[in-house]
């Protein structure tokens, strides 16, 4: 047996192996970054359009914190701060609708210091297609008629789809996901009532998007 044949071709597997390796670790610290970068640009896309970015002058990816509220979720949720001059202006949370008819149903929820809205988008959903999902913007305008709504407006008893006695329409053929996401936003907008000041002073969260 040649053991000096067996070393060299040792050598040579554990030299292409450490090659191998450091080749896939750069890929993978140049594929990773631009993710990352990627999808904070797609989130300030989707933030902006509920907050433009000529009311507020902070860094909005930066002044976040994390939420335990107004839903339990195993996923964490967030909220970002928009202020202009060091004032709070507003901030978008994020919102879990939990009881959508095929399961949970993701919200950005953008809400003015004043606590009106200023507007609901759906970001992930496993809703019917042709039905359910008509929450999206971009399949109906149903998801706008949160616009400028408070709990004043239209009040405690509105704050429901027309079928339960409330002022939101309904989805014909689909009345669980309205009502789910009818529910969802008027608890963000309880959670914000009680907790303004305090969502406003926390300090941000170091890391987060």
């Amino acid at each position: 047996m040649n053991y000096r044949q067996i070393l060299i071709t040792g050598m040579i597997l554990l030299l292409f192996a450490a090659l191998g390796t450091a080749m896939v670790a750069a890929t993978w610290q140049g594929t990773h970054e631009r993710i990352v970068a990627n999808e904070r640009a797609t989130l300030l896309r989707k933030l902006s359009r509920l907050i433009p970015p000529d009311q507020y002058d902070n860094a909005l990816l930066d002044d976040v914190i994390e939420l335990t509220a107004p839903q339990p979720s195993s996923e964490p949720l967030r909220a970002y701060r928009a202020r202009r001059n060091g004032e709070p202006v507003a901030l978008v949370m994020t919102a879990l609708a939990p009881d959508g008819y095929s399961g949970a149903i993701h919200l950005l929820v953008g809400i003015h210091y004043d606590g009106s809205l200023a507007g609901v988008r759906v970001v992930a959903h496993r809703e019917t297609p042709g039905l359910g999902d008509a929450i999206e913007e971009d399949r109906s305008d149903w998801i706008l008629q949160f616009d400028g709504r408070s709990l004043e407006n239209p009040g405690a008893a509105g704050w429901a789809v027309r079928k339960d006695g409330g002022v939101f329409d309904q989805l014909t053929g689909a009345t669980i996901t309205p009502r789910a996401v009818v529910k969802a936003v008027h608890a963000s907008l309880l959670y914000f009532r009680a907790h303004r000041d305090q969502l406003f002073a926390m300090p941000a969260a170091p890391g987060a998007p």
